[in-house]
């Protein structure tokens, strides 16, 4: 069996996600994994004195010596992956071949196997994550006091700061950290409990009184918590969880990154994508700037966020101690689910990294639209001056009203000096006093101290976790 351009390959075996993350997913890695399980079982079982030591040290020897061309020649004729794996791995063991899978199920190895492949690919996205939030917390300190204006309904609003409204996604990136940590630190395996999970296979071995001292054993050799409770198979629920987690995680950055698109929108033009000086934007449009990795995120998350629930209808359609219908997607479910997160990262890093930050943009923006957000800076100051603050919302309306309308029309925003020469308004305050509280840069809250705060906490939970 080969593979190459001339066959189907998944985006995935070579345009997104990175090396690594592909050899955790990749089936070399699997069936070695397999058989460091296998080993694990045998080194146990020597311990309780079922196998002897030169058996076990017979199969240490082949441990890595994974034969794809073997296994798959027997697999044509029996159907079923693993035990042509074991096949193999027992012709290669003259000596330890026959003690292999002593007492266990397929799935003793499989789901354990599947649970150290999610444990490293979890620590991949972890560490991705930790410096994506890191420079997330650079850009953030960088632009805290940088006024923009903000958008609710995608209409102009009030201002605030480019430092916060960065902020607002490392936020939700770092309720996202603490959500994949906590499905790292509860990950479990099935543990070694045989076809139904009551380990009636191992206590045939060893006698029911040393079960538990059995597989706590594995655990510590494994370095791997096992569930107390399972069926044939570890409880799929976990599968949902993790994939609930890395699809949040996707949210987070779709959100990042559809922001930007509609940001790089030249009759907004703020913020945008680096764009490489030989790239090209568009077959027909030469002077295209597509933002094709922002586009890029949106498209992948909306993928992953679809597998939670596959991973729940795995969990909830296994039927009484265990049916055979989730087996198949989930040799796609979990590593595309990896694949997709890794990349959105990669992405994600490089527009932070790159982030094109226009601040004539942003300040023209402002000197827009800032002055209609900063009639409520003028409606509280006429308030706290005597005035009535009903008549003066309604006198401000009116002057928003009419001066909106000039700029739909084209034509130079006159709104200041309109409010600065209204009598009903000059009766409680200076026209230099509508001047300064017209200044909408001004209008900005405690925004940068927060966004200041944010990026404190996220480098005070980030090393938490590293010390």
């Amino acid at each position: 069996m080969t593979f190459d351009y001339d066959t189907y390959l998944s985006p995935f075996t070579w345009r997104y996600g990175s090396d690594e993350m592909r050899q955790v997913w990749s089936e070399i890695h699997k069936r070695r994994l397999w058989r460091k399980l296998w080993v694990a079982l045998a080194e146990t079982q020597a311990e309780f004195g079922l196998v002897q030591p030169e058996q076990v040290e017979d199969l240490r020897q082949h441990g890595i010596d994974v034969d794809m061309r073997r296994a798959l020649e027997i697999e044509a004729e029996i159907h079923h992956d693993l035990m042509a794996e074991l096949k193999t791995f027992a012709e290669q063991a003259p000596l330890g071949g026959s003690i292999l899978h002593l007492g266990a199920t397929s799935v003793d190895i499989e789901d354990n196997a599947d649970v150290l492949r999610i444990r490293q690919a979890l620590e991949l996205v972890l560490e991705k994550l930790h410096k994506l939030l890191l420079r997330f917390a650079e850009q953030v300190e960088t632009w805290a006091e940088t006024p923009l204006m903000a958008f609710t309904h995608i209409q102009p609003a009030e201002p605030s700061t480019l430092g916060y409204r960065l902020a607002q996604y490392a936020q939700d990136l770092l309720m996202d950290w603490e959500s994949v940590c906590r499905v790292l630190g509860d990950l479990r395996g099935k543990g070694f409990k045989g076809a139904v999970g009551t380990s009636a296979s191992y206590a045939e071995l060893l006698g029911i009184e040393r079960l538990a001292q059995f597989e706590e054993s594995l655990s510590e050799r494994l370095g791997l918590s096992f569930f107390l409770v399972t069926t044939q198979v570890y409880p799929r629920k976990q599968d949902y969880l993790l994939t609930s987690a890395l699809a949040g995680l996707g949210g987070s950055l779709y959100k990042f990154a559809f922001d930007l698109r509609i940001l790089q929108s030249p009759p907004i033009g703020e913020l945008s994508e680096p764009f490489g000086k030989k790239q090209v934007g568009s077959s027909a449009m030469p002077f295209k700037r597509n933002p094709i990795n922002a586009e890029k995120i949106d498209s992948l998350a909306r993928a992953l966020a679809q597998l939670p629930r596959l991973a729940w209808d795995n969990a909830a359609h296994s039927l009484l101690e265990r049916t055979l219908d989730d087996s198949a997607n989930r040799r796609s479910l979990l590593p595309e689910a990896f694949l997709i997160t890794d990349e959105l990262l990669q992405v994600a890093s490089r527009l932070v990294d790159g982030l094109q930050v226009n601040e004539v943009a942003m300040a023209h923006n402002l000197a827009v639209y800032g002055p209609f957000a900063a009639t409520e800076r003028l409606l509280m100051a006429l308030g706290k001056a005597g005035a009535d603050r009903q008549a003066m919302h309604e006198r401000l309306r009116e002057h928003a009203m009419q001066a909106w309308g000039a700029i739909q029309a084209g034509q130079a925003g006159l709104l200041i000096e309109n409010l600065a020469h209204d009598p009903e308004i000059t009766r409680y305050l200076s026209p230099e006093d509508v001047h300064s509280l017209m200044n909408a840069s001004h209008h900005l809250g405690d925004a940068a101290q927060r966004a200041q705060k944010l990026a404190e906490s996220i480098r005070s939970t980030l090393g938490a976790r590293a010390a």
